[in-house]
């Protein structure tokens, strides 16, 4: 007759529940603010670059930015989204204008 050896570190009647179904993870959106002095086509281009836009999407969300003052670049997971916002900030403020990008759960 063979016999496990105890382990005190394991809860043999730990109540445990596994899930039937994994969860998708919130989406964060990442939203354009419109400000006076960074250019119509560096936001273009940077919708293009960073968010994988194309031309006329891109531009359709600089239009929506410069008129409505609020548009939304894309939804990623909050990880992606807060990257994004620093990585545009920090590219905005080397090339000398106060574009402004935030993140907001959908």
């Amino acid at each position: 007759m063979t016999t496990t050896p105890s382990r005190p570190d394991r809860q043999e009647d730990a109540d445990v529940r596994e899930r039937s179904t994994t969860r998708t993870p919130r989406r964060w959106r990442v939203l354009l603010h419109n400000d006076d002095f960074t250019p119509m086509e560096y936001v273009v281009s940077v919708l293009m670059r960073h968010f994988g836009r194309s031309v006329t999407e891109a531009t359709r969300i600089m239009l929506e930015v410069h008129h409505a003052g609020l548009g939304v670049a894309g939804a990623f997971t909050r990880d992606v989204a807060e990257t994004l916002v620093q990585a545009v900030t920090a590219e905005a403020q080397a090339e000398g204008f106060p574009l402004l990008l935030t993140a907001e759960p959908e």
